[in-house]
């Protein structure tokens, strides 16, 4: 397996994003990118690439937003997908249509060589929170972009804004024990939650004139395949799965029972619209 060369304390992330996660997330992707499309259309309105631009998309996945940055700025613009991820990144290759101005790097946004003030826009979805050291990361990237770059990125909120995530996660702990509790300050889904911690670290990487915003969506955790299509997917992805990982079919079965049980009212339609909350980070290089 071909792993990105990365700043020694990400190895965990290297290793969790390499492993039978990345392949999880891979074999996803179009569910999660349906998913999560709301949230992608928020962050490419708020970064406004424009026709010509050379952007960098951070924890670009399998490619989705790298590819919807790459429209933006074609035909003389440019796109460079980063991840850590072999897995992901295989299907990203895959997927970007051969027209497209896009390269792919597998890679550790926190010790890549940037081509030194050549980008107009650093962007990411759900990519940067996974950073042993987010300020060393981000100063990193900020070395990338030009005098007049430009940063725009989606986090989630905190976790009680988000029933996306908790309402199966609360329901699978019905029956198994919880994970183990992470500090807000580790790498994580959360670890950008607090908006005084996102300003500290964009701050201490000297971005300025950085803005929060505040998000509320409805996702379709069912992406219209009804309830039983959202109790599935919190079985195979998110921290449900992640709490009911290796535990017996029985527990799972009453877990899946439980889960069903909480998404229920959600339900309308084909549809299961759970309540969720990111913040759009905006922020300029100097």
């Amino acid at each position: 397996m071909q792993t990105p060369a990365s700043h020694e304390q990400n190895a965990d992330q290297v290793a969790y994003w390499n492993g039978p996660a990345g392949r999880r997330w891979a074999e996803r992707q179009a569910a999660q990118d349906i998913v999560l499309g709301p949230v992608a259309d928020l962050l490419i309105d708020r970064a406004k690439p424009k026709a010509g631009e050379r952007v960098i998309d951070v924890g670009c996945g399998s490619g989705a937003t790298t590819i919807a940055f790459a429209h933006k700025v074609a035909p003389s613009g440019h796109v460079l997908g980063i991840d850590i991820s072999g897995p992901m990144l295989e299907r990203a290759r895959r997927s970007a249509p051969k027209d497209l101005p896009i390269d792919f790097a597998l890679a550790d946004a926190t010790v890549y060589p940037f081509d030194p003030a050549s980008f107009d826009l650093l962007a990411s979805r759900f990519g940067v929170m996974f950073f042993a050291d987010p300020v060393l990361s981000f100063a990193n990237m900020r070395k990338a972009l030009k005098p007049s770059g430009r940063l725009a990125f989606a986090c989630w909120r905190e976790p009680r804004e988000n029933p996306f995530f908790m309402a199966p996660l609360q329901a699978a702990y019905k029956h198994v024990p919880k994970l183990p509790q992470q500090g807000p300050e580790d790498p994580g889904p959360f670890a950008f939650a607090s908006e005084a911690r996102v300003r500290r670290i964009l701050g201490e990487a000297s971005f300025t004139g950085v803005e929060m915003e505040p998000c509320p969506l409805s996702l379709d955790a069912a992406i219209g395949r009804g309830l039983d299509g959202a109790v599935q997917s919190a079985l195979e992805i998110g921290p449900a799965s992640r709490a009911l990982e290796d535990q017996p079919e029985e527990l799972r079965r009453a877990a899946a029972a439980s889960i069903r049980e909480a998404l229920a009212p959600f339900a309308k339609g084909d549809a299961v619209l759970l309540p969720a909350s990111v913040w759009i980070v905006t922020a300029r290089a100097s």
